[in-house]
């Protein structure tokens, strides 16, 4: 059940019967728990349009919600808001029905979408740096929640994979390295390569041209630079399929930019000939100022550069590849959604493509889901260079986060074989790495920390991994079958019970807003809220030691606590533990 959204019907029904009007309750979570549950303030913008004193219409509404079963108490405060407490019992039944569903009192979206979450997005010839980190862990823990309600997920990863810099590669490598052309290269290689052809295409007309030259033959479907870049292609997949297997993400589609090459003349044509782009200087573009976009956004009208759809030398950019991805995401998936996880620099471009998607018609519901800058400690945005200039790969982050927990590990003295240590490592590490990203509100930057993110305590992965582990121990000490749990009801007596009752209440509320607001951090919240009134619960409530009715109760609350916090992980692509 969606608490909010029952109480809200209920409230707007309470309403309704005291004054004969329907009305939004406007309701919002008390923010202190002496006020009660939740506070409905709906009463004073109805009273300002009726001319009425606020708690004159309040208090006959709160007589109404003090009636039902589910209200413990329903005050009127303050200039006319009425503050509601729910009823133990009720609490109780709530959880009970919670613990006896498979997806722990979560109900699936109102309307089952498909949708096409694009996230990642790495380029090939190169290998995945920490500027990489927050679109994969993002993307990755949007699909889980999405496909968590019920959704279609279709997971893609638009790669870089076309455009000049194969140009450069196929170029560099007949200069730099000709014996090579068919044998054995790695990743660091192909790296090597186009930053020394790069560095020449800026001084070497001759080689420029000629890099341009290749370019256009790949374009042309030449079969030795086709077959150049299929190399690049896949000598890049066998580094990125052991990265994203370490991370635990997956994709369904591989669909980057060369997907849509041949789709892109008719983009540019269909766009010209509805008179939306026009050419200047030899360059196709859009200028939202004209008259064609006077229905544009006004931040867009205001807009001095073009949106380019192709270059004057006949070349097409990210714009067109993007238009095309959109009308196929429609055709071929029948998407109702396309998210696309970028970080919020890329703004104003996403502002432009989805004013020209629905320009050309296009309904399909377009979101732009951005994030913010990590930051070193020192305030910096974290450098992806060492001082040689070298991209500092994803790989070296992640092997110090396992180092982290391995050391962390150390202090609990646990009795595990070495594999089982590099795979706790694993788990705990790349886990800390995960949540860290995730429990920062998207759109802020955020400080790396390492002593923040390893550890045992505070908001941090491991904590929430260890009261995890934590609630599930206690079925294995007392030898109770978790899953056979099936109380006669669950009964709130003691302030603690009632505390991580009400917390765990919240739960499926919780994972709607952050999947359908794409704010993971949502779910972080709850599951440290979850966490913390668990271990207080513990503090003042024996379980294994109680008996009767009391312990079955007990047990029910630690049990759904538990799989709130399993779920949880899971569902931000986090791994769950045994014992920590």
């Amino acid at each position: 059940m969606r608490i909010e959204r029952f109480l809200d019907e209920l409230a707007c029904s309470a309403i309704e019967r005291a004054i004969g009007t329907r009305s939004p309750a406007v309701l919002r979570p008390t923010t202190d728990p002496k006020h009660g549950d939740y506070q409905i303030n709906g009463l004073m913008p109805l009273a300002k349009q009726q001319k009425k004193n606020p708690r004159e219409l309040a208090e006959p509404v709160a007589a109404v919600l003090r009636d039902h079963e589910a209200i413990a108490k329903a005050e009127v405060a303050g200039p006319g808001f009425i503050n509601v407490t729910l009823a133990p019992a009720w609490i109780g039944n709530a959880l009970k029905s919670a613990l006896a569903d498979a997806h722990e009192g979560v109900p699936p979206a109102d309307e089952k979408h498909r949708i096409v979450v694009d996230f990642s997005s790495p380029n090939i010839a190169k290998q995945m740096h920490v500027g990489h980190l927050r679109s994969t862990i993002l993307g990755h823990a949007l699909c889980e929640l999405l496909a968590f309600i019920g959704h279609d997920v279709i997971r893609d990863n638009h790669i870089g994979d076309w455009g000049a810099q194969y140009g450069l590669l196929i170029a560099g490598l007949r200069k730099f390295r000709p014996d090579e052309e068919g044998g054995a290269l790695a990743l660091d290689d192909l790296e090597s390569l186009y930053k020394r052809a790069s560095e020449l295409a800026k001084t070497d007309t001759v080689f420029a041209d000629a890099a341009r030259a290749e370019l256009a033959k790949l374009q042309r479907g030449d079969p030795e630079n086709r077959a150049l870049w299929e190399r690049f292609v896949a000598i890049t997949r066998v580094e990125l399929d052991r990265m994203y297997e370490r991370l635990g993400v997956r994709f369904d589609h591989w669909l980057g930019e060369s997907a849509y090459d041949a789709m892109l003349a008719d983009v540019a044509k269909d766009l010209e000939a509805r008179g939306l782009a026009r050419r200047d200087e030899g360059a196709l573009c859009i200028f939202f100022g004209d008259d064609e976009w006077s229905d544009a956004p006004e931040r867009l009208r205001k807009q001095k550069e073009p949106f380019i759809i192709q270059k004057k030398d006949g070349a097409y950019l990210y714009a067109t590849s993007d238009i095309a991805c959109i009308a196929y995401r429609r055709d071929h998936f029948h998407a109702d959604r396309a998210v696309y996880v970028v970080d919020v620099r890329q703004g104003l471009h996403f502002d432009e493509l989805f004013a020209v998607a629905r320009k050309l018609g296009h309904t399909m519901g377009l979101a732009h889901v951005g994030f913010g800058t990590i930051l070193g400690t020192d305030s910096k945005p974290l450098k992806t260079r060492d001082p040689s200039g070298k991209t500092i790969p994803l790989s070296s982050l992640l092997d110090e986060a396992e180092r982290r927990a391995l050391e962390l590990m150390a202090q609990k003295s646990l009795d595990l074989s070495e594999q089982e240590r590099t795979t706790l490592a694993r788990a705990i590490g790349v886990g800390a790495v995960k949540y860290a990203d995730l429990r920062q509100n998207r759109m802020s930057d955020y400080q790396f920390d390492w002593s923040k993110m390893v550890a045992l305590e505070g908001n941090c992965g491991p904590y929430i991994q260890y009261a995890a582990a934590r609630a599930g121990s206690i079925f294995k000490k007392g030898e109770i079958d978790e899953r056979s749990l099936a109380p006669s009801s669950i009964v709130l007596e003691v302030p603690q019970e009632v505390s991580l009752a009400r917390t765990l209440l919240k739960f499926p509320d919780v994972v709607h807003a952050a999947a359908e607001t794409y704010q993971p951090h949502l779910l972080t919240d709850h599951l440290y809220a979850v966490a913390g009134a668990l271990s207080t619960f513990y503090e003042a409530c024996p379980v294994l030691k109680s008996e009767g009715a009391t312990r079955e109760s007990r047990l029910a609350l630690v049990a759904l606590a538990g799989r709130q916090m399993r779920r949880g992980l899971r569902s931000l692509g986090i791994d769950v533990i045994e014992r920590m």
